[in-house]
């Protein structure tokens, strides 16, 4: 049989990392929360550093409470703080708000494992995440 378009052909598709751009980020200092700063000068980080700051960062930042981010960023976990949910439902509910906000971004390609725990006030979220330069985990207390 012959192709009706023998000279169109479909074309390839290029891999995600050579579409996106280095993702940069300023380094930061997960123990106090702050960036890192060196001769008064923020410090960059590249690759998947960079990936794991975001991260960090996204998982802090409570959703829809900053008009200045996009509805897309941030985590609503700390919503389930002190409600009267089993700890299974609320820690089930919690993975489910982890994986929610690391989808938006392109240079993760899936959360591999993501734990958490409430400690009264407190929720520690332990994930472990596939990137685009590689896997990356990160732990957070909300």
């Amino acid at each position: 049989m012959t192709n009706l378009f023998p000279i169109i052909q479909p074309e390839a598709e290029t891999p995600v990392q050579a579409q996106l751009p280095l993702c940069r980020e300023v380094a930061w200092d997960f123990a106090r929360g702050v960036p890192v700063y060196a001769g008064g000068r923020p410090v960059e980080v590249t690759g998947v550093e960079a990936v794991r700051v975001w991260i960090w960062k996204a998982l802090k930042t409570a959703r829809f409470h900053h008009d200045i981010y996009t509805w897309d960023y941030g985590c609503e976990a700390e919503s389930l703080i002190g409600k009267a949910f089993t700890a299974q439902v609320k820690e089930s509910e919690a993975v489910r708000y982890v994986r929610e906000a690391l989808a938006p971004n392109p240079y993760i390609r899936e959360v591999l494992q993501a734990q958490v725990s409430f400690q009264g006030t407190r929720l520690e979220i332990a994930c472990r995440v596939s990137t685009i330069y590689g896997e990356a985990e990160v732990a957070v207390n909300v």
